[in-house]
């Protein structure tokens, strides 16, 4: 029975059968000390040895028949001795004869499982093209980090049979699935998303997603993994390039006449709005004072009219000659200047009454007064003269 002593199992007659590595997908078992392919123990695998198998991964059991490949797998966590009670396929395969330490062929595989597993890539430069400017090429470089696990082994031992694959592996695997999304993605962003392309960083999430998405379809059908997660780590220009110093040449000059077009029209904008503040300020301030301001309109109308009036006298407009041949008394220019004087003088004696009765009185929400109504008829030399009394009715509906 001391054959079957867990204590002298290890460095003896049995083997502790179990995974150490710190990064694989499928790893084959062989004895610690040894090389893989240098030890026959690698595919006897001797009764009464221990199995350890640790949670987050699976051990698969192969045994070669002549009618075909068995497998028995068992799942973490596991730590027994190996018995045919614990292994179905082993007991109907190997007779109670096999038993007291008899190795058996086999070989034993370890898959990770683990729900964490994380690769780096890295896509070398390739040009990209500013959708404003398609002659200027810059190189662009992609690195990032992969996160999937193994979430169904059997169905990746079909697709990877079962051999020694790590994550070296893998990546060699998967790099032109990969270069070929990441590349496609980001060569299509600046358009896609109406960026110049020295802002592509900024829109790194949303090319994060899209690479996750096409990626994952991927190499879930095609490796058999599940992608939960792509993480861009930098989306790099390469800033010492021709293209890129052609590029930002380009987008300076346009950025300083956009800045020149933009402050030029800031101060359009601030010059028209201090006039219309000035403009609206002045006439609040008529407003306010709009009985004065009436009073000097009107008086400056009066002027304007006696002006004008004068004006026609001096013409000899409506003129007799009573001396045989000077311009002589004008009876039609002193009967307009009577007339408007007359009028005047009663708009500007009614506005400066209404202004002082309004001075001694408050002011009220009622309509204003109504406009007086005044006539005038106009005769030169005792007839009735339509030109002159057209004329003065428009001037004095000035008032």
């Amino acid at each position: 029975m001391a054959l079957f002593d867990k204590n002298k199992r290890t460095g003896g007659f049995m083997d502790e059968i179990r995974c150490d590595e710190p990064s694989y997908l499928i790893w084959k078992w062989h004895p610690s000390g040894s090389q893989l392919g240098e030890n026959n123990r690698e595919n006897s695998i001797r009764w009464g040895s221990s199995l350890r198998v640790k949670d987050g991964e699976v051990a698969v059991f192969v045994y070669k028949q002549k009618d075909g490949t068995l497998q028995d797998f068992i799942v973490g966590p596991y730590d027994e001795i190996i018995k045919t009670a614990n292994f179905p396929i082993l007991a109907s395969i190997v007779g109670l004869a096999y038993e007291g330490g008899t190795p058996f062929q086999a070989e034993v595989y370890f898959i990770n499982l683990a729900q964490i597993i994380q690769t780096k890539f890295a896509v070398p430069f390739f040009d990209v093209y500013d959708p404003r400017f398609a002659d200027f090429g810059v190189p662009v470089a992609v690195r990032g980090t992969i996160s999937f696990k193994i979430s169904d082994y059997r169905g990746f031992i079909k697709l990877h049979r079962l051999n020694s694959f790590d994550l070296v592996d893998f990546q060699t695997q998967i790099r032109d699935a990969v270069c070929r999304y990441v590349k496609d993605v980001v060569a299509n962003a600046p358009a896609q998303h109406d960026i110049p392309l020295v802002q592509i960083e900024t829109k790194t999430s949303q090319i994060n997603d899209v690479i996750e998405f096409d990626l994952g379809e991927r190499l879930r059908e095609t490796f058999g993994v599940e992608i939960s997660g792509v993480d861009i780590g930098a989306i790099e220009l390469d800033k010492s390039s021709d293209g890129y110093n052609q590029l930002m040449a380009v987008t300076k000059d346009i950025a300083a006449a956009k800045v020149k077009a933009e402050t030029e029209d800031y101060i359009e904008r601030m010059r028209i709005q201090r006039e219309e503040g000035q403009y609206a300020q002045h006439k609040a301030t008529q407003s306010a004072n709009i009985g004065a301001f009436q009073v000097e309109k009107q008086a400056e109308v009066g002027i304007a009219g006696a002006e004008a009036l004068g004006q026609m006298g001096a013409n000899g407009a409506g003129s007799v000659d009573l001396g045989g041949g000077g311009t002589g008394f004008n009876p039609a220019a002193m009967m307009a200047g009577m007339a408007v004087g007359g009028a005047v003088g009663q708009n500007i004696a009614g506005s400066m009454n209404n202004m002082m009765s309004g001075m001694n009185q408050p002011m009220s929400g009622s309509t204003p007064p109504p406009i007086p109504v005044v006539a005038y008829h106009v005769a030169v030399n005792g007839q009735s003269n339509q030109q002159y009394t057209q004329f003065y009715l428009t001037f004095l509906l000035q008032f």
